[in-house]
């Protein structure tokens, strides 16, 4: 053994041995605390205390912030568990929840509290305000095990617990769809159960500019708003928007800061900049005036880059200041296409005068000028990964790794401080199972595992260059979630497995144990009326369809994500309970029949809504759009809302935006005579740069194209044709119906949409085989 690796053992046993006594109170209690995220040292004691109304709550110091810290836990213990507790006399401590700054504590990291439970009471301790926080947080979870009411009795234990990293951040999209403070507010109230320490807010964005610049009201009166496709039809407004006025910016960051988290503004720059030149198209480089875009994807507007320009951005920064005390401020700089500069004679003369080799460097030059300005002003400048690219950035810049962890990798060579951001594993508009009920937002799939098992500290850093790494942030990007019941949904339970990646010891990163602390986690997210993501303990109800068609009987085999807690099913159509048949094994039934099946908590708790499938001939040949796959070629993959700014859940549609061409899978054609076709038209609002000339275009035979049905692969022989209806006037959701050549045997079917691509895109609602035409 050398002599480098020998400092590297001993910590690693050190910790090791520390974080034994969470192992075994884990191994020898029947129940484990039910606590997210897992404290870094817990040790189990003999004995208990009961809290009920009766036990006070004594501050051990005057601290304005502990006082906070006390009316936070008595206001969510009150809404959430009916228990109701006071605070009392300083003297009173005995059989108490005593809440203590305490500069002596055995803890001295940053954020770090103890917490101790005995028969005699409870007592906080922590060295700064945050910790004394947490350390109530983690308490109100000790006293919300269950979904019971009133007094509980908390298992004596000892904690001692601090952060892993500084930055546990999310980020919330709120340019591309639009969330009311009070919704805001919510989400932080969550953060602040989960430990979680930034809110990285993203306001601007080619889709609308959403904070009130006083010097500058265009931006709001013009950029915060836009018209949608088709508007004032079919559910879509007239127009869409919103901005927080500059008390309403007061107002988060405040609440924010009574919760520990800092709030970080993103004024995305030099691109995303189309709602800004909407609102002042001097700014833009074309001179031209666009609307506020209504397209997802990357847009091309960029600012120029002539002084006027920056006094504006400087303006602009100095006003989100103001408003902001975070010592970082974010920049964007992602996606910044190049086309207007390159198209650009006086910008084209900038970049030369300058020196610059090209438009990446001018991007280089662009974000170090905006760096300088905001280290003059005591701030940090930080921005998306492709801030590296100018070979320009400032000395003291941190870089948020968005394109997989290369950008922080090579920050974090470089000597600039990461934070550890990626797509697509950290990107929560990807939807989380992929059921036929599950949301809207992108696929693949991002699973709870897969948020769970996110390793922070890529392994190519040496521990000097780790050192850099800041922390871990999970991205709510919202252009397909629309409402606050779609965010709530992407972020949870995710955000439960991200706040212990973020907080936890590695070492002790355990899935078993995370998914057995989830129940009681469901209960206090049921208690406060959030909207969570049931995707991970959904019973996918599965049978081979041919064997079924030929035979009349199936084989039924039930499976969740996860894995975790009991299946318990009925055939007889009514809801499954904790006391219904469990499933073991897969098991035989015979059609028709109606198989639902949830899953259950070892408690009796329910952990998923109930699913359901029918099985008899005409569900078997009926299958919904967004359960058939691509075809091979593109895996890129939507599902989308009905309209872009549609309030509702469902329905759902699966969409490849570059070829809109899927899969009927093999299926027992004999008797099959006619298919019936659900299909719905959409609007095509995306923005695909660079990437559109990768859109497939068919020829098609009708005005408006047609959809194509080929037998067994995406070549072979059509079947059918079935014109589509003229898109100006026709239904938005309408039926397409044609006769089928009679076949033997399994065949695929390959569907294919001809229309135009300058058009809209039309999407499968549901794809049935029919006996009869």
């Amino acid at each position: 053994m050398n002599r480098r690796s020998i400092p590297s053992v001993c910590a690693c046993l050190l910790l090791a041995l520390a974080v034994l006594p969470l192992r075994a109170t884990f191994a020898s209690e029947a129940t484990p605390p039910s606590l997210i995220p897992l404290p870094a040292q817990l040790q189990s004691q003999p004995g208990r205390f009961t809290v009920d109304a009766g036990t006070p709550i004594v501050l051990a110091d005057h601290d304005a912030a502990t006082k906070q810290t006390a009316a936070y836990l008595i206001d969510l213990l009150a809404r959430t568990r009916g228990l109701h507790l006071r605070v009392a006399d300083a003297g009173k401590t005995a059989r108490a929840i005593v809440l203590q700054r305490d500069p002596q504590v055995p803890v001295d990291q940053a954020e770090g509290y103890m917490l101790t439970v005995t028969p005699q009471g409870i007592r906080i301790a922590a060295r700064d305000d945050a910790g004394l926080f947490h350390g109530a947080i983690t308490l109100y979870q000790l006293l919300t095990p269950d979904a019971k009411q009133g007094a509980v009795e908390v298992p004596a234990l000892s904690i001692r617990d601090w952060p892993r990293f500084r930055w546990r951040g999310l980020m919330l999209d709120s340019a591309r769809h639009f969330q009311s403070v009070a919704e805001v507010e919510a989400l932080l109230d969550q953060m602040a159960q989960h430990k979680l320490s930034v809110l990285h807010w993203h306001l601007t964005d080619d889709q609308g500019w959403r904070i009130q610049i006083k010097r500058y009201p265009e931006l709001t009166r013009i950029g915060a708003w836009r018209t949608p496709p088709d508007a004032g039809h079919d559910g879509e407004p007239q127009r869409y928007g919103g901005f927080y006025t500059q008390d309403d910016i007061r107002r988060v960051v405040a609440y924010a800061a009574a919760r520990h988290i800092t709030i970080v503004p993103e004024i995305d720059m030099p691109g995303h900049a189309q709602a800004a030149v909407a609102a002042y198209p001097q700014l833009g480089v074309t001179g031209r005036r666009p609307e506020v875009s209504t397209d997802w994807g990357v847009n091309p507007y960029l600012y120029n880059v002539d002084d006027d320009t920056f006094t504006f951005i400087n303006n602009v920064l100095d006003e989100v200041m103001a408003l902001f005390p975070s010592t970082y401020i974010h920049v964007g700089g992602d996606e910044a296409i190049k086309d207007q500069w390159q198209a650009s004679p006086t910008v084209q003369a900038k970049m030369h005068a300058l020196g610059l080799k090209n438009e990446d460097a001018l991007q280089g030059w662009f974000i170090d000028r905006i760096g300088r300005y905001l280290d003059r002003h005591g701030r940090k400048l930080i921005g998306w990964d492709e801030i590296l690219e100018g070979d320009n950035l400032p000395a003291d810049a941190t870089v948020m790794s968005w394109r997989g962890t290369d950008g922080a990798i090579k920050a974090a060579l470089l000597g600039h401080d990461v934070v550890m951001s990626p797509s697509p594993a950290l990107y929560l508009d990807h939807v989380q199972g992929d059921l036929a009920d599950e949301y809207a937002g992108r696929l693949g799939v991002e699973s709870l595992k897969n948020v769970y098992g996110f390793q922070v500290v890529p392994g190519v850093l040496s521990a000097t260059q780790a050192k850099h790494v800041l922390g871990v942030q999970a991205n709510l990007w919202t252009e397909h979630l629309p409402t606050f019941a779609h965010v709530e949904h992407a972020a949870f339970p995710r955000l439960d497995a991200l706040s212990e990646v973020a907080w936890s010891p590695s070492a002790i990163n355990h899935w078993p144990g995370f998914l057995a602390r989830l129940p009681a986690q469901f209960e206090r997210y049921r208690a406060q009326h959030v909207d969570v993501a049931d995707s991970a303990f959904a019973v996918d109800i599965a049978t081979d369809r041919n064997l079924a068609l030929v035979t009349g009987k199936a084989t039924v085999t039930l499976a969740t994500q996860t894995g975790f807690g009991a299946i318990r099913y009925t055939l007889d159509g009514s809801a499954p309970t904790s006391t219904s048949p469990r499933y073991d094994v897969p098991f035989n039934v015979t059609l028709p029949v109606t198989v639902r099946a949830a899953s259950f908590a070892a408690d009796g708790s329910r952990l998923a809504a109930p699913r359901e499938r029918v099985l008899d001939r005409a569900a078997l040949l009926s299958l919904p759009g967004n359960t058939l796959p691509n075809c091979p070629g593109s895996d890129f993959r939507l599902r989308l809302q009905p309209m872009p700014d549609a309030k509702s859940i469902q329905p759902v549609y699966a969409v490849n935006v570059f070829d809109t061409c899927q899969l009927f899978p093999a299926t027992w054609m004999n008797g099959i005579a006619a298919i019936h076709v659900d299909a719905v038209r959409l609007p095509r609002n995306f923005a695909l740069a660079h990437e559109q000339k990768l859109v497939v275009s068919r020829p098609h035979a009708k005005p408006f194209g047609e959809l194509v049905v080929r037998a067994d692969q995406c070549d072979g022989p059509v079947l059918a044709s079935l014109p589509l209806p003229d898109p100006a006037h026709g239904a938005r959701n309408f039926a397409l119906d044609a006769k089928l050549p009679a076949q033997q045997g399994e065949h695929a079917l390959c569907l294919i949409y001809t229309a135009p691509v300058d058009g809209p895109l039309y999407a499968l609602g549901r794809v049935t085989l029919l006996d009869k035409p």
